[in-house]
């Protein structure tokens, strides 16, 4: 049984604020300057002009931070490495990670095994992404016939040859490049075309080409 409250304790009495202690705003440090305000794009200007006018704060702060890492590296003749996951793919961004891979920017890519499933159907058909909340009821979530037989035997087929998962899948789409007319978006393909190491770094069952009957974990 739940304690009631002892009645007999002396009220609480409110915090006296007058005691509180301030200092001047000046010494303040502040993380927002005027400085790192933006200013608006002029007409006509060009891209490297718009991102200099966007704040330097945030999401822009970073994003400037990585682009700076890159550019040192690059210049320093150091690797520059993508580790991601399957967003990067999905919201877009393959035709720019190949460009960086083909300009011998980035040296390597590390994924994990949603970024080859995605990368694939790309390839292949030119659109991924299935609609989970529509499918998953159904028991047709990631029930597609093509995408878990072939990616499976490219694995396979790569693993009696000495390939880790990424080779194996890049070589697999460049050999039958007439079954993959949009294979120049795939990081695998053009790793494998370039001698680029793309690795893919899996967690076996959770993958939905682990669920196909052509899967074979040994």
């Amino acid at each position: 049984m739940r304690k009631l409250p002892d009645k007999s304790r002396a009220p609480l009495k409110p915090i006296d604020l007058s005691k509180l202690k301030t200092y001047p705003l000046g010494r303040r440090q502040s993380k927002v300057r005027l400085a790192d305000f933006s200013s608006p794009w002029q007409r006509g200007g060009s891209f490297k002009k718009f991102l200099e006018t966007l704040p330097d704060i945030l999401a822009v702060k970073t994003l400037r931070a990585v682009a700076q890492a890159i550019v040192q590296a690059y210049r320093r003749g150091r690797p520059v490495i993508i580790g991601m996951g399957a967003h990067p793919t999905k919201v877009g961004l393959n035709p720019i990670l190949v460009d960086l891979i083909e300009q011998g920017i980035v040296t390597a890519v590390a994924m994990n095994g949603a970024v080859i499933i995605h990368d694939f159907e790309l390839a292949l058909m030119g659109h991924t992404s299935e609609d989970v909340e529509a499918e998953i009821d159904s028991g047709r979530f990631g029930m597609a016939e093509e995408t878990g037989r072939m990616l499976n035997e490219a694995i396979a087929r790569g693993a009696k040859e000495g390939q880790g998962i990424g080779e194996a899948v890049g070589y697999y789409i460049n050999r039958y490049k007439g079954q993959f007319p949009h294979r120049q978006i795939s990081l695998l393909a053009t790793g494998a075309r370039l001698g680029i190491p793309v690795t893919v770094h899996v967690a076996l069952g959770t993958d939905i080409i682990h669920m196909h009957p052509s899967a074979d974990g040994a």
